[in-house]
């Protein structure tokens, strides 16, 4: 019997942690439990799916996804001049204070304040880790066959 590797037809249980190249952590699942996810059902970004692929269960790896990899290339088209009219009087705002608006399918898209005044507020759209490198520890834990019915 082969040994298992990550890849299409798998289910992996991993711990992992993200973090930035200036050594900010993101996220680390390491103090807690691990992730389960199905290789394809989209609980993974694909290029942080695709850098697993060939690993072997008891493997700790550190590897770098790049942006087009990850959270893609900041947009300059994702910034956006809105009317300080258009929020509300008593909203306090402040840069890097994190807003939640609704597009024209009234899908929640969050949006960071870059700045403002009394007439306009820059609200920047792009995800906060578009444009950066993302340092992706991961130690896989289990990999299992998915079943199919």
């Amino acid at each position: 019997m082969r040994e298992l590797a990550v890849g299409p037809g798998t289910k992996i249980t991993l711990h992992f942690a993200l973090q930035l190249d200036n050594g900010d952590m993101v996220d680390s699942n390491f103090e807690r439990d691990p992730a389960t996810f199905t290789v394809g059902d989209g609980n993974l970004l694909p290029g942080f799916e695709k850098a697993l692929f060939g690993m072997l269960e008891g493997e700790h790896k550190t590897l770098v996804i790049k942006p087009e990899d990850g959270f893609g290339q900041r947009n300059p088209n994702n910034i956006q001049e809105i009317a300080r009219s258009q929020f509300a009087p008593d909203l306090e705002l402040s840069e890097g204070l994190m807003l939640s608006f609704a597009d024209a399918q009234k899908t929640e898209l969050p949006g960071v304040v870059q700045s403002f005044d009394e007439e306009v507020v820059i609200v920047d759209f792009n995800h906060p880790l578009a444009g950066r490198d993302i340092l992706f520890e991961v130690a896989i834990l289990k990999i299992e066959p998915v079943q199919v019915h």
